[in-house]
């Protein structure tokens, strides 16, 4: 395990263990993460990766892996990983239907990239994955949906 990805891991296990007082629900899935001036910016971005089955086991390998995704939004993506308790919103459900069909692509990107501001997503993309590799775990991601399953 790199030395990035040590300290990566053990950042959100220690928020988690160090704010867990109660387990936070996730507040209103469908409410946006995106700043409402860069949000026009981030809807118009488009996956350059197709859903192909290549690709999603690619992005799979990231969010279990290099990613640390699992660390807090779980192994099935429910927002229910060993960091989660405690953070107030909880991570983001993947499976929930409502949330991937009010978000595009980039909105989701955005947010791999930039953190989610107000809640504990850090940036990913830039500090433990590439973009590239975040196109991919946006893959993965839209596949935990209970629709795509």
């Amino acid at each position: 395990m790199g030395c990035l990805k040590k300290v990566t891991l053990l950042l959100f296990v220690g928020m988690g263990v160090y704010t867990a007082i109660s387990e936070g629900a996730e507040r209103d899935p469908l409410q946006p993460r995106v700043p409402a001036e860069q949000r026009p910016a981030a809807k118009a971005l488009k996956n350059p990766y197709a859903a192909t089955p290549e690709n999603i086991a690619k992005g799979r390998a990231l969010y279990h892996g290099k990613g640390t995704c699992f660390t807090c939004h779980g192994n099935e993506g429910k927002g229910d990983g060993l960091a989660a308790p405690g953070f107030d919103p909880s991570p983001r459900d993947f499976s929930n239907d409502a949330f991937h069909k009010a978000k595009t692509d980039g909105e989701l990107f955005w947010v791999i990239k930039h953190g989610s501001p107000g809640t504990a997503m850090m940036p990913m993309v830039g500090s433990v994955i590439t973009d590239e590799e975040g196109w991919l775990v946006l893959l993965y991601e839209r596949s935990l949906r209970k629709s795509a399953k």
